[in-house]
């Protein structure tokens, strides 16, 4: 699966229904067969994706971004969205598949049928599954910028 925002994303973030620095946004390590049968246009909440494979790992947990902010690139012409670097610690190393990559989402309850999607940001190779600590270093330019 390619990294990619879902258009209801697009349009809470414009209409102020998902305020990325003060809303309580999270990280979900995701494995291999991680899909979406529909077009990624068409997702609405986390239970719309055919199969989010979460990491099985013992030890896991989603993780809660840290020191979000929203900032003016004013050089670039367009709005960033940056938060410190997520890291997925104490896993055991016993995941079934390899690591494809992370999904952001707004937490609202912790059910996938209320939780909303941000992101899918793919890995540009899978990370293999015995790893005990994934660390994702979010790109200088930011998780995600609106030209």
């Amino acid at each position: 699966m390619a990294s990619a925002i879902p258009n209801s994303a697009k349009v809470r973030l414009l209409n102020g229904g998902i305020d990325l620095d003060t809303d309580d946004i999270r990280a979900r390590l995701c494995m291999t067969t991680t899909t979406c049968d529909t077009e990624i246009d068409a997702i609405n909440d986390l239970a719309d994706y055919s199969l989010i494979d979460v990491s099985d790992a013992t030890g896991y947990a989603d993780v809660a971004l840290a020191s979000e902010a929203v900032a003016a690139d004013d050089a670039n012409d367009r709005a960033e969205f940056d938060a410190t670097n997520a890291s997925f610690a104490g896993l055991s190393g016993d995941a079934t598949r390899d690591y494809q990559g992370v999904l952001i989402y707004l937490y609202v309850d912790g059910t996938d049928a209320n939780d909303l999607p941000i992101a899918f940001i793919d890995f540009t190779t899978d990370i293999p599954k015995t790893a005990t600590q994934v660390d994702i270093p979010w790109s200088a330019e930011g998780i995600l910028q609106l030209a």
